[in-house]
């Protein structure tokens, strides 16, 4: 029951956010190869909603898949003439297959993360954000999330340049669990290097691999690091651009019964000013 309200909220969100891109002043102007560029901006002052299905291959020890659907709306919020407030939320959607024997697959909302970052609203050709990322224990079952809050900071650097192809920099947090909680404390660590090199057409090659950390580990376990890449494209349905991505990514270093492969593809809807 959970699940499918959880769905139907998801739904609702995305026919009111499709309504409002009906009534959006889109840049009819600006080039497929500009679009693109613009969507690989973390911190771009521009309403978007990625759809980001990540398809786990060979995870735990029975070496099935494990998938993740992370709704992801970024919304910017002008807070000056010179500077920008970027919120960027992370809602995941898993699917996750049983570690044990006879125990059953788990379906449900996972914990939302949530970021801010302070930007310049007129960057030159490097641009950056920083902030705070904050972690909500939303999990519809135990064995989706950690029952802790989490917080820490948030940080993204990254450089583009008009007349250049090349759109490339680095996002990186970590989270600290907070509060009082039967659930294992945790301290996360993330970064994220993205490489993208663009086309005229709005095509565009793209290596953005999720490197993770999980400090309370112990050797081995304590690195997640993949590498990999794939291809996007930007399409235009009426006036609403939409980025289309499709990539793959090897897990060199990773814990114990963690996934070797993933497949991720994504739909960006664009709703530019």
């Amino acid at each position: 029951m959970t699940v499918r309200c959880g769905v139907r909220g998801v739904a609702i969100f995305m026919a009111m956010t499709l309504l409002a891109s009906m009534r959006a002043n889109s840049q009819a102007g600006a080039s497929s190869e500009e679009l693109a560029k613009i969507a690989q901006n973390p911190v771009g002052n521009l309403i978007s909603v990625p759809i980001q299905e990540n398809a786990n291959l060979n995870a735990g020890p029975f070496d099935h898949e494990l998938n993740v659907l992370n709704i992801q709306p970024v919304i910017p919020i002008d807070i000056t003439d010179d500077w920008n407030i970027i919120t960027r939320t992370i809602l995941p959607i898993i699917s996750q297959p049983g570690f044990a024997p006879n125990q059953d697959r788990v379906n449900g909302l996972g914990d939302t993360q949530i970021s801010a970052f302070l930007s310049p609203a007129k960057p030159g050709a490097w641009i950056w954000g920083v902030g705070p990322i904050i972690q909500l224990p939303t999990h519809t079952d135990t064995l989706l999330g950690n029952d802790h809050a989490g917080l820490g900071p948030t940080i993204v650097l990254l450089h583009l340049e008009r007349g250049s192809p090349w759109v490339y920099g680095v996002l990186l947090n970590n989270v600290w669990s907070v509060g009082n909680s039967s659930s294992p404390a945790y301290n996360n660590g993330l970064m994220q290097p993205f490489l993208n090199f663009n086309f005229k057409s709005g095509a565009y090659l793209t290596t953005s691999p999720i490197i993770t950390a999980n400090w309370e580990a112990r050797g081995s376990q304590k690195f997640t690091v993949p590498i990999g890449g794939g291809v996007g494209k930007i399409f235009k349905f009426g006036r609403l651009p939409v980025n289309t991505q499709v990539s793959a990514y090897y897990n060199v270093a990773r814990p114990d019964f963690a996934p070797n492969w993933q497949i991720r593809l994504q739909a960006q809807l664009m709703f530019p000013k």
